[in-house]
């Protein structure tokens, strides 16, 4: 007997140990969705490609020029700028013109979407002159708004080397073309001979909103790298890379621009280098988005970081007073740090809000790097803990932030190399969507290996290029990813099924761009790829659901005779929330930009589901350019609705 006993406690960690990975096992594994299943959740959707119109070029590249400190890495350096957007700019009441930036030729390029509409104008580059340029500079993303509010929609560019620029579209012009835009400042800057002699920014994020509450747009501006030349290829040295894998914040500053006025030689904003708290102010920054999440019509800010935490700002701002409050998650048992809403250290490249589970409240996801055998972080799935929308106030007032990662539990959490993400309702079936841009370098020699060794080094080799692994032209990392599109299955699952509707192409991805092209209620998809050929997929789903779409503008710019249509002033910020007979709330807003490169439409879509076919009560939450606040309930039928925001809301 007592022998028996000794032997079970010699085994007893042994014993322990088993049990402990079984529970393991079966507290993490998913639950699957047969293969019937997802076939039959393929059916509701279809996307067509089409090949985007590009106009000629002086250059075609595979890799750019960088400073001799990164010569080593020049592939890891040439790896973003792949961006696009989709709106009206032409006034036509569509969503049917693109603003894509192309790294392969540094363009920045407005072009029409593909299909019957598709030639209503030639695709042409925007023309800088005459602001001040260089070979040491290039495009990184391009932001739609309404900058001087004269009702049309002006091209705010963000760039490597330099302060972004403004693109105002001229009153008189008849049509789109380049001359149709006149490039202007953001950051005033004399140059000198024609020569740029501003700060050296590198910009990776950027999103528009109205912080202070003042009835006007503002902008925030995220910079990655530190000002230096990055991407000139004759200096050596006033280069850096991050000083951490995991907490980095030698990166270049954020600013928030409040707009101060408009006149007729444009728009004139104020550049705030302290509007956020603390460290917030620095980052490797990736992706933002600026979303009112309690309802109070001033946006919140949740910035996307490289090499460490992301930032949610609560948003504390007075009219031409902006003050920000950093909130993160309470700490509970079995919840690692870096599931933590703004105590992570993972790798953040992009992020976007949307109401996932149709409790009225917004949730949010957020693009890592999550490459099995190579980086295996995490995608997050962050999804609202609070009772209602006051509760909700009320804790991130007290520093709070009450959302829960769930990623892992439903699927969600690996896809690889992430970047841009889009919540939508692409098949109107009252359920929102999860599109996902990943890849990163792709290449014949694998680097994952040598990636590897410096994730797991010491921080104090990081900053330098030189203990950096090879990635020049030919290496490969992240290579072959594809886009990713999750549905979420009756059993509460999210299923990628990008391979059964021919969108998992092996390239890698960047931006993702949504809007209705032709009207027809149906969600497309501009979809930007590093050094590869965009992509335009309209959107063929079968599904009969119906849908609500608003174009929201605000009561500003006047009709120049002779002159092209204006499309109006979109009334970014504005909040709409939609009540189906059945007592579900589907809550959305006008973005000025959620993501990474990818910036959707500034309409407001929202799927209803196949058994709502009569009216529906919308509610409408606005600021005017005075900075009153609005609200306005309305009986609305399914279908595209033109509200022209003031006083009231009145269709146009």
């Amino acid at each position: 007997m007592k022998s028996t006993l000794g032997w079970l406690r010699r085994q007893s960690p042994g014993v322990i140990a088993v049990v402990a990975i079984v529970i393991g096992y079966f507290a993490v594994s998913l639950p699957s969705v047969s293969a019937e299943e997802q076939e039959r959740m393929a059916s509701e959707f279809s996307f067509t490609p089409q090949t985007i119109a590009l106009p000629a070029a002086d250059k075609q590249q595979q890799i750019r020029r960088v400073n001799k400190d990164y010569t080593n890495i020049a592939a890891w350096i040439s790896s973003v700028g792949a961006a696009v957007a989709m709106n009206d700019l032409d006034g036509d009441g569509l969503s049917n013109d693109l603003c894509l930036v192309d790294p392969r030729t540094d363009q920045v390029v407005v072009t029409p979407t593909p299909g019957k509409a598709g030639h209503r104008y030639a695709p042409f580059a925007l023309d800088p002159k005459p602001l001040p340029m260089n070979k040491v500079m290039a495009p990184m993303g391009c932001v739609p708004a309404d900058y001087n509010e004269d009702g049309r929609l002006d091209l705010l560019v963000y760039l490597w080397g330099r302060t972004p620029i403004v693109y105002l579209a001229k009153p008189d012009a008849t049509k789109l073309s380049a001359s149709a835009y006149q490039p202007t400042e953001l950051v005033p800057n004399p140059s000198k001979d024609g020569r740029y002699t501003g700060p050296q920014w590198n910009t990776n994020a950027a999103t528009v909103g109205d912080f202070d509450g003042d009835g006007h747009q503002d902008i925030f501006i995220g910079n990655y790298f530190p000002d230096g030349p990055v991407l000139d290829d004759t200096k050596s040295g006033g280069v850096t890379m991050n000083h951490s894998m995991s907490h980095a914040l030698n990166s270049g500053k954020k600013y928030i621009f409040r707009f101060t006025g408009a006149s007729s030689t444009g728009a004139h904003f104020k550049c705030l280098e302290d509007a956020l708290p603390g460290d917030a102010n620095y980052g490797w920054s990736l992706g933002a988005s600026a979303t009112d999440l309690d309802g109070d019509l001033r946006p919140e800010l949740y910035i996307a970081n490289d090499f460490g935490k992301d930032r949610l700002l609560y948003n504390k701002s007075t009219p031409g007073h902006i003050s920000f409050a950093e909130v993160k998650t309470v700490r509970t048992p079995g919840t690692p740090k870096s599931k933590r809403v703004g105590d992570d250290s993972f790798k953040g490249m992009g992020v976007d809000f949307g109401d996932l589970d149709g409790d009225g409240l917004y949730d949010m996801f957020v693009s890592n790097i999550t490459t099995p055998w190579g980086i295996q972080e995490s995608n997050f799935q962050y999804m609202s803990t609070a009772r209602d929308q006051k509760d909700l106030r009320d804790q991130m007032r007290s520093g709070e932030a009450p959302w829960k990662d769930v990623s892992g539990h439903v699927g969600t959490a690996w896809t690889g190399w992430g970047w841009d993400v889009k919540i939508d309702d692409f098949d109107n079936s009252g359920t929102p969507e999860i599109s996902q841009a990943t890849g990163f370098v792709k290449g014949e020699v694998n680097r994952w290996p040598q990636l590897q060794e410096l994730a797991t080094a010491n921080d104090a080799l990081v900053p330098d290029p030189l203990f950096w692994p090879n990635a020049r032209k030919g290496d490969d990392i992240a290579g072959n990813q594809t886009l990713h599109f999750f549905v979420k299955s009756p059993s509460g699952q999210y299923v990628d099924l990008a391979p059964q509707l021919g969108l998992a192409v092996p390239v890698p991805t960047r931006g993702i761009a949504t809007g209705d092209a032709d009207g027809d209620g149906r969600l497309d998809v501009a979809v930007a790829r590093q050094y590869a050929e965009p992509v335009f997929y309209e959107n063929k789903s079968p599904s009969k659901g119906s849908f609500v779409g608003l174009r929201l503008t605000q009561d500003t710019g006047k009709p120049v005779e002779g002159a092209a249509p204006a499309p109006g002033t979109p009334a970014i910020g504005a909040e709409v929330t939609v009540t189906t007979p059945d007592g579900k709330r589907h809550v959305s807003r006008v973005d000025g930009g959620s993501g990474h490169s990818g910036k959707r439409s500034t309409d407001v879509h929202i799927g209803l589901g196949r058994d709502v076919s009569g009216p529906v009560d919308v509610r409408l939450k606005w600021r005017d350019h005075n900075g009153r606040a609005h609200e306005q309930d309305l009986r609305l039928s399914p279908g595209w609705h033109c509200l022209q925001l003031g006083g009231t809301a009145k269709e146009r």
